[in-house]
């Protein structure tokens, strides 16, 4: 549990806080830049890629785990309807794909929820006034770091070798998958402000998304197709009173 939850929520919250001089990037003097918020969600898929590696490691995740819950649903079936006879190949494809969508689904939900948790603390803080970090417009700045698309391959690559660098490679695809999805619904929001369709567009997409696949890779093709970096700046302290105000680069 602090591996899936606590790790990853201090360390987002300590990238949240890191700031330095903005003309260390080429920008103004009188400015500060601040962690990029691709570059948070960078780390999230990337820690929980990890803690749900330790997991499955320290409680011997794999066909002992897995192939009696199919065993199981075939006896209930069967229970059910008498004449039902699976086909063993179908069974033994069942048994790879339940061993390879376990850890995918786990690391893509705790990305999304912790993510999830991470927006709304900010916005608390934000409301609080207590908050250094300026309040980002997550439709216009939630994108995926460029490098994430190479971990996002290598992780799809790494299933075709099967055993343990599958497990492996489908942890990454569930938790980058996870964070591309993110940012292309955010890219979604974006492209759509000013239409007066968007509310119903936006809906209907979410609910597509959750329930067929289809739509989901659509999604996840926007998000793998929209990669950038947008730096949140704000005044340094000692900025002259002239020069304060919020840009974004």
């Amino acid at each position: 549990m602090t591996l899936v939850t606590l790790l990853p929520a201090g360390w987002l919250s300590h990238l949240a806080n890191l700031a330095r001089p903005a003309s260390e990037l080429g920008g103004p003097d009188h400015l500060l830049a601040w962690y990029p918020l691709s570059d948070i969600l960078l780390h999230l898929c990337g820690l929980v890629t990890l803690a749900v590696i330790v997991i499955g490691v320290m409680i011997g995740y794999g066909p002992e785990i897995t192939d009696p819950i199919v065993d199981l649903l075939i006896t209930s079936v069967k229970q059910q309807q008498p004449e039902f006879m699976p086909d063993p190949a179908a069974t033994a494809q069942t048994k790879s794909l339940i061993l390879l969508m376990l850890p995918a689904v786990q690391g893509g939900m705790w990305v999304s929820m912790l993510f999830a948790a991470y927006y709304f603390a900010v916005r608390i803080v934000a409301a609080s006034g207590r908050g250094l970090r300026p309040r980002e417009d997550i439709p216009s700045s939630l994108r995926m770091n460029r490098n994430s698309i190479f971990i996002f391959l290598a992780g799809l690559a790494a299933c075709f070798f099967g055993g343990v660098p599958a497990l492996v490679g489908a942890t990454v695809i569930g938790t980058f998958g996870a964070g591309f999805m993110l940012s292309g619904f955010a890219s979604l929001h974006f492209r759509t402000r000013g239409k007066d369709w968007r509310i119903p567009a936006l809906i209907l997409c979410y609910l597509a998304s959750i329930l067929m696949l289809l739509p989901a890779l659509l999604i996840l093709v926007l998000g793998l197709s929209d990669t950038r970096k947008a730096i949140a700046l704000t005044p340094a302290k000692d900025a002259d009173t002239s020069k304060q105000s919020d840009t974004k680069i």
